[in-house]
């Protein structure tokens, strides 16, 4: 897409360009040139999500505790993910946590000190939308801090996920990436769908216009914070259906519940899903 595609681009545009309607989903170089289909997508998420009831039945057993980390482009459909990871799951077992912006309280503390408050109990699972991760990206991109207390994150973040490993959670890091087409595209129809236009905040208006930056700031997380104990594992997320079975297979995988079928659960799409030095390895954030 040309600099003249993006720079006439708008949110409120009264019609999305035939180009970008066209290239969104293969931007990005995604591999398939279709969603998958609706009733195999349907067949498998219910399968999946009685996996899941399994899974949540064992940490609850067992004492287990569950950190799953929620990262990734704007509209790369991390809330629907999350929609169908906990659709039949008790909330009491599994909150969500989706902190705003930090009060002026929260300012002057140590950094990850309010997100370990939100840490899990025996019995938990927590799912973090969006995390302590925001310093790495959406605050670098916006100059919300400074690159001093951005490099000091990055050395900071895989020390604090190891501490917390080591106490006994259990931490999965996700990180959802779509193309720039498929991106505006999305993010013209939540402004267009009043059922969805709060979900833009006023930052997504500048989501296209930032895509390098963010671009730059991703790449950089996942090189210096995939660790051992915490991996980062990225899904290439412009088809909808097949990210959210994708999604939940790989919590699935690596949790060692006990009953797990192996034949429902399946295996991971290599295309579509990989592990941080491949993804970076392929490219990582280019377009």
């Amino acid at each position: 897409m040309s600099k003249a595609d993006v720079a006439s681009f708008r949110i409120d545009m009264d019609k999305l360009p035939r180009k970008i309607e066209e290239a969104a989903f293969r931007s990005g170089n995604f591999p398939y040139d279709k969603q998958l289909k609706t009733e195999r997508y349907e067949k498998e998420l219910e399968g999946l999500q009685i996996e899941l009831l399994k899974m949540l039945d064992w940490v609850k057993a067992k004492g287990e505790r569950v950190v799953i980390v929620f990262e990734g482009r704007d509209a790369a459909g991390k809330g629907g993910a999350i929609a169908r990871v906990t659709q039949h799951l008790n909330p009491r077992y599994v909150p969500i946590v989706a902190l705003p912006k930090p009060d002026e309280r929260e300012a002057g503390q140590w950094y990850f000190q309010r997100y370990v408050e939100h840490m899990p109990s025996k019995g938990q699972i927590v799912i973090f939308d969006r995390s302590w991760y925001n310093r790495a990206g959406v605050e670098r991109v916006f100059n919300f801090c400074t690159p001093a207390q951005t490099t000091e994150f990055l050395h900071e973040a895989p020390n604090f996920e190891t501490m917390l490993a080591r106490d006994g959670i259990r931490i999965i890091k996700l990180f959802l990436t779509i193309g720039r087409e498929m991106q505006m595209k999305r993010l013209h129809a939540r402004w267009h769908d009043p059922l969805k236009r709060w979900k833009l905040s006023p930052l997504d208006f500048k989501a296209s216009d930032n895509w390098d930056d963010y671009s730059a700031a991703f790449e950089k997380m996942l090189s210096t914070t995939d660790s051992a104990a915490a991996p980062w594992t990225i899904f290439r997320a412009n088809d909808k259906h097949r990210t959210r079975l994708e999604v939940i297979r790989h919590i699935l995988d690596v949790v060692p519940y006990e009953g797990k079928d192996r034949t429902v659960v399946g295996t991971a799409d290599s295309k579509i899903v990989l592990s941080a030095p491949a993804y970076l390895a392929e490219g990582g954030e280019e377009d």
